[in-house]
């Protein structure tokens, strides 16, 4: 309901006073209560005020975008209920499960609500609890890989993926190993060639298709044809065949950085391995391999899922802060993050794919930021790649980068300190003014302090119209950056 009343709020309803929330295409008036998180939905009827359960919330809202955009979706409607059904089998699934023992695996696995600005955001395909509980980490799950041994005729391969070939025993001449998902081999339906699983244990990060191996400290991220969010989790070759070019791009990003900017580290994508099977060239048992943490890490530090530390979990370092040590954690955490994305943009034309799932934190024994990490090359946009213009680029950075990272980051602190919430985006301006004098002031950033607005990504009218996974749609929502008292300016 609350994901639900976000993306209502933020898409198409109009601001009526006192928490209350026109829906203009049908004319009906809503209120919620609650900020960051809204609850308790409310119609406005002749007899008063009357309350709204989720299933009439569903239809409520599905009328008004029929209204909207003279489009009908039946699909949407039941995903969002099928995401409902889900999140709560995950609560009940996870009261009954033991949390891993390391702080970076729990930040993984915190996300029990999932994207709060989108209307499914745990829909699993609609199947049942048997096909995916196994393999959720909001349920703490734990699993071994399966290990297909492809003959090398059916092989593809490409980049480093050596790492693969240590996670089982030689299979024999004339083939190689490939671990799989074993979700993905359940939804394939057909009998693969099995040598056995990996003695290594995989922990489902949050994007649930990725897994993390400690043992040989390796991510691999599998396809998975199921849809979850806005996208069915396949690899595509259209994605695969520019890993190694985005690769290499991001893997220079950072070399040129001021000298005062802190260097972030890279989870490399290296390379990717497949079989043929069928006509699909390789995509429905891609595995991309990606390196892992250990070595990237800097000593006496422990990375934590940006995402994880928004939503909350057990050792998440701003439980316990007062609000003078949360100010500076911020302050940290913004000079860790902001510089290397917008130098990777300004200087290298990268628009790095940094929201709150991409980036990791890595803290200090105090728990403060002393290192960022950025991973999931996937979605990383090149400025010289066609069709990738400069108004394009730069709404997405400023997307993932303000309104889907820093602004939950932000609202988590003030959730806990609400008299920080001015002082935060006070420092957060002064970041994006300092990286401005950096690369000699271009006009994107001082148009981005000044404006009224910034872009956020509209999932719920994306799912309605049934857009392509990667679509960017986007509507306006005030700017935090902008300073108290610039109207007018």
């Amino acid at each position: 309901m609350t994901a639900l009343l976000n993306c209502l709020i933020r898409e198409v309803a109009r601001p009526a006073g006192d928490g209350a929330y026109v829906l203009p295409a049908t004319g009906h008036v809503l209120r919620a209560g609650g900020g960051r998180y809204p609850s308790c939905p409310a119609l406005r009827t002749p007899a008063g005020w009357c309350p709204l359960a989720l299933d009439d919330l569903v239809a409520l809202a599905a009328a008004e975008l029929r209204a909207g955009t003279g489009v009908a979706n039946d699909a949407l409607p039941a995903e969002i209920a099928h995401s409902r059904d889900v999140t709560a089998a995950l609560l009940a699934a996870r009261r009954a499960a033991t949390p891993p023992a390391d702080p970076y695996l729990r930040s993984e696995q915190a996300l029990v609500a999932g994207h709060r600005y989108h209307p499914a955001p745990k829909a699993r395909g609609g199947s049942g609890p048997s096909a995916w509980l196994p393999y959720s980490p909001e349920a703490h799950a734990s699993f071994a890989l399966p290990l297909l041994g492809v003959p090398v005729e059916a092989l593809v391969d490409e980049g480093d993926t050596s790492g693969l070939d240590l996670l089982g025993p030689p299979p024999g001449d004339g083939l190689a190993l490939l671990p799989a998902h074993p979700w993905q081999l359940d939804l394939l339906g057909r009998p693969l060639p099995a040598l056995g699983v990996t003695e290594a244990v995989a922990w489902p990060t949050s994007s649930v298709r990725t897994v993390y191996l400690p043992e040989p400290d390796l991510f691999c991220k599998f396809s998975l044809d199921v849809r979850i969010t806005n996208d069915i989790r396949r690899l595509w070759l259209r994605d695969l065949g520019r890993l190694a070019a985005v690769a290499d791009v991001v893997g220079r990003a950072f070399d040129d950085l001021p000298a005062h900017v802190p260097r972030p580290a890279v989870l490399g994508d290296r390379g990717y391995r497949s079989a043929r099977l069928g006509g699909d060239g390789g995509e429905a048992l891609a595995v991309i391999v990606r390196d892992g943490l250990r070595r990237h890490l800097r000593p006496g530090l422990t990375a934590l899922l940006a995402a994880g530390i928004s939503e909350g979990f057990t050792g998440n370092p701003l439980d316990g802060l007062d609000a003078g040590r949360a100010l500076a954690w911020w302050d940290r955490y913004l000079g860790h993050v902001v510089p290397p994305v917008l130098h990777a943009y300004f200087r290298h034309g990268v628009v790095l794919e940094c929201h709150l799932q991409n980036v990791l934190v890595a803290v200090d024994g105090r728990g403060e930021p002393a290192q960022a990490l950025f991973r999931d090359h996937e979605g990383v946009k090149l400025l010289a790649e066609p069709g990738v213009d400069g108004a394009y680029g730069w709404e997405r950075l400023v997307y993932c980068l303000v309104t889907n990272n820093l602004s939950e980051i932000a609202g988590a602190i003030a959730d806990r300190h609400p008299a920080l919430r001015g002082a935060l985006w006070a420092r957060a301006r002064e970041v994006f003014a300092a990286c401005g004098e950096d690369h000699g002031g271009p006009g994107q950033l001082r148009d981005l302090l000044a404006a009224a607005h910034v872009p956020a990504k509209a999932n719920l009218l994306l799912r309605w119209l049934d857009a392509d996974g990667g679509a960017m749609r986007c509507v306006p929502v005030p700017n935090p950056l902008r300073e108290a008292g610039a109207c007018g300016r």
